[in-house]
């Protein structure tokens, strides 16, 4: 008798789940569709519907939210010193590594700018609405910023020129993207927003690439 009653409990079921998936062009397009499960009953009990949907996603942890911040003063000073080298450097090599680093890192910028307007929270820091310090990118207060630049050798790689202004925008650049590896060391997988964690994954891969090919230039 069961395997006949069971075709009629199903039929309801699956319809009930077509309209909801149906339905949901009138709900918020950034929510999935829920959709109706058969639960089974314990024994001599009635088998259940019960919807079933996503779970709402975690808020960002203050750690993330903290990491977006600084990342982008940390990134504004690595696309300054990047701005110099095609009036400053020698090699040809390192004019072209200046202005891929810059390209790549102001896109993170208004990637990581565009995240925190819509997450960053008022007593998180208030950073003006950027989720940025005050301070400017050469100089200024960097506490818990690994590998900036002081402004003193901002102030030396301004002024240097040719082979010396490559040596110095590599090993400085060198010590800036390491400091990057720091700060993301501190966030990855310690989090919940999967955004945040893919910034942090990219940043990890592209800025080791980057250091290996700096090294190789130093050592020429």
């Amino acid at each position: 008798m069961r395997q006949r009653i069971m075709p009629v409990v199903m039929v309801p079921v699956l319809v009930a789940g077509v309209l909801a998936g149906c339905g949901g062009g009138d709900e918020d397009d950034g929510a999935a569709p829920e959709s109706t499960v058969l639960v089974p009953g314990r024994p001599g009990e009635p088998n259940k519907t019960a919807v079933k949907g996503p779970a709402t996603p975690a808020p960002p942890t203050a750690a993330e939210i903290r990491f977006m911040e600084m990342m982008i003063p940390h990134h504004r000073q690595a696309v300054e010193m990047a701005a110099l080298a095609p009036a400053q450097a020698e090699g040809a090599q390192v004019k072209s590594l200046a202005e891929r680093i810059k390209g790549g890192q102001q896109a993170e910028i208004s990637a990581m700018q565009a995240w925190l307007a819509k997450n960053e929270r008022p007593s998180a820091g208030g950073h003006g609405g950027h989720g940025t310090p005050s301070a400017s990118a050469s100089g200024g207060s960097h506490a818990g910023m690994a590998g900036m630049a002081t402004p003193e050798q901002m102030a030396r790689l301004k002024a240097a020129e040719g082979g010396a202004f490559d040596r110095l925008f590599l090993t400085l650049m060198i010590t800036h993207h390491q400091g990057a590896l720091t700060m993301v060391k501190d966030v990855l997988d310690k989090g919940t927003d999967v955004v945040v964690q893919e910034t942090a994954r990219d940043v990890e891969a592209g800025q080791q690439v980057e250091i290996d090919r700096m090294r190789a230039l130093l050592r020429g």
